[in-house]
């Protein structure tokens, strides 16, 4: 990792469960900060979902410290409300009203530390629908991604929790620019990303394609793609490979390379939108040419030519992949619940770098309440109050 990140010195307290909020704490935490996240007496529910949300806390928990806390008791909250009055950012993704029960709303904390920067994830921003319950897929459905992406008449949600991931890292963005402003005017301010909202950003370029040219967009399995070679092809032995050519200069290599001649001197299919109005045609015989290939060799002439193209990879693939090793793009972290609690894996980074350097693991998915004492005994707590019955009763 670079030695000095960007946000070393800056404390964060994250008041956040599932993926969202968390998602702007990793954010923030590979990126330097000491993001303290809060928990209740039970843990974050996350620790043990089942399913598709087994790797919800591992894969967005990294590199922050646990302090459990009980918000029900008077003494809890007070200690939580400390806590905050010692962050740079608070970030919570609670309903609304949530919050503002501990004393942990934006107005009752920046009232004592005008400098917080305090970063609120929701379903909605506020407006009509603020204080409906929202789920990534709530808003992929009605926000126009699940038509999008599902046949038509079949909505369907995407492969992986695009607006929470997304919302999280558009919290994180405000957060960033919150500090800079912070910088020059010496006062923090409140910041809000939302999950509908997100999603509607999403769609928006087909928003503006129906602006534009007054036609509907279609969902993705039934639209007219704007290249006219743009597809998933099934080869050899039922393998799949999806191919590409997006210029006119790229069909001429394509057909140059696998000895298409005809193809490329039909003036049908001269130019690329010539190949879109010839597509009912010209794909099911690019098809057949194409069916008794391997997809290792169609891979090694587009690679070879410089084509864009791309095997039908399943995520647990993917730690196998030679460019995700050779580049850094893993990092080992030790499982900090389940069954194999204390057993290491290997986790995704984020998907750049800072000094030529990947922002990599400083500290493993904490288990619950990892960081209580040493975080309460730096707030000034005394060793004689933590372990008496009564605080022992409002902390883990």
């Amino acid at each position: 990792m670079p030695q000095s990140l960007p946000l070393t010195g800056l404390r964060v307290v994250e008041f956040t469960h599932m993926v969202m909020g968390p998602t702007c704490g990793m954010v923030l935490a590979d990126m330097g900060a000491e993001v303290i996240k809060v928990e209740p007496i039970e843990g974050d529910r996350t620790r043990h979902l089942l399913g598709a949300g087994a790797g919800f806390f591992p894969m967005f928990n990294r590199n922050k410290k646990s302090i459990s806390i009980d918000l029900q008791k008077p003494e809890g909250a007070a200690i939580a409300r400390k806590l905050a009055n010692s962050a740079d950012v608070v970030l919570e993704n609670f309903k609304p009203g949530t919050m503002v029960k501990y004393g942990l709303d934006y107005a009752s904390l920046s009232a004592s530390n005008p400098k917080l920067i305090y970063v609120a994830h929701k379903g909605f921003l506020p407006g009509p629908y603020e204080h409906r319950t929202a789920l990534d897929e709530v808003v992929q459905m009605m926000g126009g991604l699940a038509y999008m992406t599902g046949r038509p008449g079949d909505p369907l949600r995407a492969g992986s929790s695009v607006n929470d991931i997304m919302g999280g890292m558009f919290g994180a963005i405000g957060t960033l620019g919150a500090l800079v402003q912070r910088g020059i005017t010496g006062r923090g301010q409140e910041v809000q990303s939302a999950l509908f909202e997100n999603n509607v950003f999403l769609v928006g370029q087909h928003m503006l394609q129906y602006a534009i040219t007054g036609k509907p967009a279609a969902p993705m399995p039934d639209r007219i793609s704007p290249w006219a070679l743009y597809d998933v092809f099934t080869v050899k032995n039922n393998a799949q490979i999806f191919l590409a050519t997006v210029s006119d200069a790229q069909w001429h290599t394509f057909c140059n390379a696998f000895g298409f001649t005809d193809l490329k001197t039909d003036p049908q299919l001269a130019t690329n939108n010539d190949r879109v109005r010839m597509r009912p045609i010209m794909m099911p015989d690019l098809r057949a040419r194409l069916a008794d290939y391997e997809v290792t060799e169609i891979a090694a002439i587009f690679e070879s030519k410089g084509l864009p193209f791309a095997p039908i990879t399943r995520p647990e693939e993917l730690y196998d992949d030679e460019h995700l090793i050779a580049s850094g793009g893993l990092a080992d972290i030790v499982l900090p619940d389940g069954s194999r609690a204390g057993e290491t894996t290997q986790t995704a980074l984020f998907p750049f770098t800072m000094a030529g350097q990947r922002l990599g693991v400083r500290l493993n998915p904490p288990t619950k309440g990892e960081h209580t004492e040493a975080v309460l005994k730096e707030l000034g707590v005394e060793a004689a109050d933590i372990a008496s019955l009564k605080l022992l009763k409002a902390i883990a």
